[in-house]
């Protein structure tokens, strides 16, 4: 149905991990390099879903995955504020350069809010963008405001959809991994819409 990696489905490691399993998953997705590969989107719309279907009560799953998602966020832009000054006084080779650093810095600085919202809903993007915001220096209360708000709209939006779509569509279970695609792919438009817009502060 939902397989990921093992042949495990989300059903299954949901129903398994529970609630602090779904928080542990979000908030490494959210701000932890080796995170980059948890599947966030179909997580909390499958999650959703089950909730829909009482296995798991969904107030106490979109809080729960919210905190995950804010606290994993804070933890990435700690990092990147940490490692930021390690590797701006570090010498420039063929793969690292510190050119790049400030196009980071420079770029969170003038487009920052919007990418820490919609990084939010970009696999693998959403991992690294609190990384570099950190890195890049951004204001931490803008950090902050955005990465709940951003936080908010993902947790809560693909949950209850999640719960929505598994109350008024019959046997919806039977179709939830192309439902999740649909939703993955629809998720990656505002990013890449946003990438478009500012390709000229991608240009280096």
């Amino acid at each position: 149905m939902t397989e990921i990696f093992g042949g495990i489905d989300l059903v299954t490691l949901i129903k398994t991990v529970g609630y602090l399993g779904v928080f542990g998953i979000i908030f490494a997705e959210s701000g932890l390099f080796v995170g980059f590969f948890l599947p966030g989107d179909s997580l909390l719309f499958t999650a959703g879903f089950l909730a829909s279907q009482n296995f798991i009560n969904i107030w106490a799953l979109a809080f729960i995955a919210f905190g995950g998602a804010v606290l994993g966020d804070n933890f990435g832009y700690a990092f990147g504020r940490r490692i930021g000054p390690a590797l701006f006084s570090r010498e420039d080779s063929r793969i690292f350069k510190k050119k790049y650093l400030h196009y980071a810095q420079s770029y969170y600085e003038k487009n920052g809010p919007p990418t820490i919202v919609l990084a939010r809903f970009v696999p693998i993007v959403r991992t690294f963008a609190p990384i570099l915001a950190g890195v890049g220096r951004m204001h931490y209360r803008t950090f902050v405001f955005y990465n709940l708000f951003g936080g908010f709209i993902w947790t809560f939006g693909l949950s209850f959809l999640g719960y929505f779509l598994g109350s008024v569509v019959p046997n919806i279970d039977n179709y939830l991994l192309p439902v999740i695609l649909a939703v993955i792919i629809i998720s990656f438009i505002p990013g890449v819409w946003h990438i478009i817009k500012n390709r000229n502060d991608f240009k280096q």
